[in-house]
């Protein structure tokens, strides 16, 4: 004879299955009212136990999300405030910033924010002394024992002061640079120039007027010149070691700025979609320090990468 304990565990495992199912259990005795009456008896009776009674038997609809996007692109309606967000940030409620950034091939802006605004422009001045000497002279011109194309390559790829300086002059100086400039379509009274280089804070300059000055050297005299000398980000230049390992390396060919309370951005970006685009981005703040004005210009340009038509 099996243990009682052995019957009672049956009958409760039983019981279990019975009441979650529905369905007649079989055990020794219905009327066992003792563990020796169901020890001793051997005769099936059918017990029902009824299932859990439903409330609501109706189906239930659940709603499922739609899938999640995998890429974080931005659709080109979203890039204004895409990058807003980063700038009305309360770390640069101090600062004056200026961003244009337009399409080489069309007449399309896809952001602008004070972008005829006066900033110190630090070494994007630079962009205006190449792009005045390169539509005086051949680039082949010797200045000293180099020739005007190394000079300018000088000055932009490595921001060289020296050679910024000795271009200007070599011009005839800023108001002779003007008359250059006005011819190649580059308003005069969207900058003001005090000398070649960007170190004076005299200089001041709208992002448009960077922003013309590159798209008219786009098919002006001494273009591939004056695009060679431009750093490369994460490549050469001024910007080998930002935007490394990101998908603006080997993308963005710009003019750096750097001033203490000034940084600025200025040159051209390939993109996938959009081919050519042109910006500058200038930020005047002193009280906010040089690296979150860098990492910060350069989160903008990132936003700029994953710029997509909207479909």
């Amino acid at each position: 004879m099996k243990p009682v304990s052995y019957w009672l565990k049956s009958l409760a495992i039983l019981s279990v299955t019975a009441i979650a199912t529905g369905t007649p259990i079989i055990s020794n005795k219905a009327s066992a009212t003792t563990t020796a009456d169901l020890a001793q008896n051997a005769g099936p009776v059918e017990i029902f136990v009824p299932a859990p009674e439903l409330k609501n038997p109706r189906s239930i609809n659940i709603p499922v999300p739609p899938p999640e996007r995998r890429d974080d692109r931005i659709c080109e309606q979203f890039l204004q405030p895409a990058i807003d967000t980063i700038i009305d940030s309360p770390s640069f409620a101090q600062g004056k910033w200026g961003i244009l950034i337009t399409s080489l091939s069309q007449e399309k802006t896809f952001y602008s924010r004070n972008a005829d605004q006066y900033l110190v422009p630090a070494s994007n001045i630079k962009l205006l002394t190449t792009a005045a000497a390169l539509q005086k002279f051949d680039s082949r011109t010797a200045i000293g024992s180099k020739s005007l194309g190394e000079w300018v390559n000088t000055t932009n790829l490595s921001s060289n002061n020296y050679y910024a300086n000795t271009l200007l002059s070599r011009i005839g100086g800023s108001q002779v640079a003007q008359g250059i400039l006005t011819r190649l379509g580059i308003d005069p009274k969207s900058y003001r120039q005090a000398d070649g280089s960007g170190l004076s804070r005299q200089n001041v300059a709208t992002p448009r007027a960077l922003v013309n000055t590159l798209t008219a050297m786009s098919s002006a005299q001494g273009r591939e010149v004056f695009l060679a000398s431009l750093p490369i980000a994460g490549v050469s230049g001024t910007l080998k070691n930002r935007l490394r390992l990101t998908p603006a390396q080997g993308r963005v060919h710009a003019k750096t700025g750097t001033l203490r309370g000034v940084r600025a951005l200025s040159g051209y970006l390939e993109h996938p979609d959009y081919g050519f685009m042109v910006f500058s981005i200038i930020v005047n703040q002193p009280s906010q320090s040089g690296a979150v004005l860098v990492k910060t210009i350069d989160e903008i340009v990132l936003r700029l990468t994953r710029l997509t038509p909207c479909r």
